[in-house]
């Protein structure tokens, strides 16, 4: 399993696991900026913090995979 991980990373650093890595780039941000939102708009609510970040992790793990489905590496 390391090595599977440890293979990825170097390809990866290397510039040669990802087809579109602008693609890639662009989707993590989507999912980031609408996660970091969420975070920010549960925050507000007077509810112990660790309840926004819990749902504003699960709703970004969520949506990553509807964002990611094209993804296509080399």
């Amino acid at each position: 399993m390391l090595e599977l991980g440890w293979f990825s990373a170097k390809l990866f650093f290397k510039g040669k696991l990802l087809r579109d890595p602008i693609h890639f780039v662009q989707k993590t941000a989507i999912a980031t900026a609408i996660g970091s939102l969420l975070l920010v708009l549960f925050a507000q609510a007077d509810i112990p913090f660790c309840l926004p970040i819990t749902l504003s992790s699960l709703v970004t793990g969520l949506i990553m995979p509807f964002l990611l489905k094209d993804f296509k590496t080399k």
